[in-house]
């Protein structure tokens, strides 16, 4: 005898924009506790978005608001990542819409990462709050692999923005441009680039173009996870900003502003905001049900 049982719920939303066609798309499963490791890749591959997040039971002594802690796991079409910002937003919009804005905690991979949800002007706005960051360095041969694998010149660099790899969740090398034309021209060398972010645990290429003292272009190449480029990026925001202040390029308290998926048709919006005494990253945005 067959027996049918429905599969889970997949919701879309996008993150970091109001917009449905803006921002960037994840799935989310607000009860994954039935499905294994290959079903929540299924469902991502399935969806082709670059991230789709699955809420599960939260691990014992997870503190927080009751009811209002989980566990979360982030699947790209190709894998597991141990962190995703845009999809910890759209989850945590779903949410809200369900049980109301307030508190939320979430467990991943990465660390326990507090979430607040805010109705503003009618719209829900989230903010997540990263795990402690840090900042490191690349080595010489391997940043002229990332150019090459670009096929950006290295004089097309913004010198006043040095090369670093920065995690705050998940770890991403940070380049910047020295002219938004430079930031808008990519096509790079998909397998190139893929081969050298798995051999550096790299989840994107954070690629930045400061248009002012605290607004920023970004895009963010993520082969790794099997698409070509990530629309919006908040754990990418988030390295960015503890890159920022670990350089001494914005001030200790400082709120940034990063542009996202214009050059895809997409445009959203991140907000990055920095607190004096306290290293972790708050990373804001809106977000929209799709459909």
């Amino acid at each position: 005898m067959t027996t049918n049982v429905p599969g889970p719920e997949v919701l879309r939303y996008t993150a970091f924009s109001s917009d449905p066609d803006g921002g960037n798309p994840a799935g989310v499963v607000l009860d994954a506790a039935g499905l294994g490791d290959a079903d929540m890749l299924g469902i991502a591959a399935d969806l082709g978005y670059s991230e789709s997040a699955f809420l599960t039971p939260p691990p014992e002594g997870l503190g927080g608001p009751e009811g209002r802690v989980y566990g979360i796991r982030y699947f790209s079409p190709k894998a597991e990542v141990p962190f995703c910002g845009h999809a910890t937003v759209a989850t945590a919009i779903a949410l809200a819409e369900r049980i109301g804005p307030g508190e939320l905690v979430f467990a991943t991979r990465a660390g326990t990462v507090p979430v607040e949800v805010r109705e503003e002007g009618g719209a829900l706005r989230a903010t997540l709050t990263s795990v402690e960051p840090h900042v490191t360095g690349i080595d010489d041969a391997d940043l002229a692999e990332a150019l090459a694998a670009l096929r950006w010149p290295a004089v097309d660099l913004d010198p006043a923005f040095p090369p670093r790899i920065a995690f705050a969740g998940a770890r991403h090398l940070v380049l910047a441009a020295a002219t938004r034309e430079r930031l808008a021209d990519l096509a790079y060398d998909f397998a190139r680039l893929e081969a050298l972010m798995h051999r550096l645990d790299l989840t994107t290429v954070q690629l930045v173009w400061r248009e002012s003292d605290t607004v920023f272009h970004v895009r963010d190449p993520f082969p790794v996870g099997g698409v070509v480029e990530d629309p919006a990026t908040g754990a990418a925001a988030a390295a960015f900003g503890a890159y920022t202040r670990e350089l001494g390029l914005v001030p200790e308290d400082a709120v940034l502003t990063l542009h996202q998926g214009h050059d895809l048709g997409r445009p959203g919006e991140l907000t990055v905001t920095l607190h004096t005494g306290d290293p972790r990253i708050r990373v804001s945005g809106t977000g929209a049900r799709i459909g």
